[in-house]
């Protein structure tokens, strides 16, 4: 399990510009979002409207997918690092429907 002194990975980076970007966080820089930091409530103070809208962010661009039932989606928004693994590890599995 990776420690909070851990430097973000290049994947956790571009999750981190796509919450700055889809968000419209104008006041926050990507490199300023620690990885382990929740997304949600005292960390970077994301609502429920945001987490749809960075939903379907990450759905346009990684073509991964939520479902709102999904009882793990709060421990998948809960940081950046966790988000970025479930996108990471649904990858192949999304890709698989994509045409070459």
């Amino acid at each position: 399990m990776p420690t909070p002194s851990t430097p973000p990975s290049d994947f956790e980076l571009e999750i981190k510009h796509l919450i700055v970007d889809s968000l419209m966080l104008t006041d926050v820089k990507a490199e300023q979002i620690d990885s382990n930091a929740a997304l949600f409530g005292t960390g970077l103070g994301l609502d429920s409207i945001d987490a749809l809208e960075l939903a379907i962010a990450i759905g346009k661009r990684y073509r991964v997918k939520f479902s709102a039932e999904d009882s793990a989606n709060k421990d998948t928004f809960r940081s950046v690092r966790t988000l970025a693994d479930y996108v990471q590890r649904s990858l192949p599995a999304a890709a698989e429907g994509v045409a070459p």
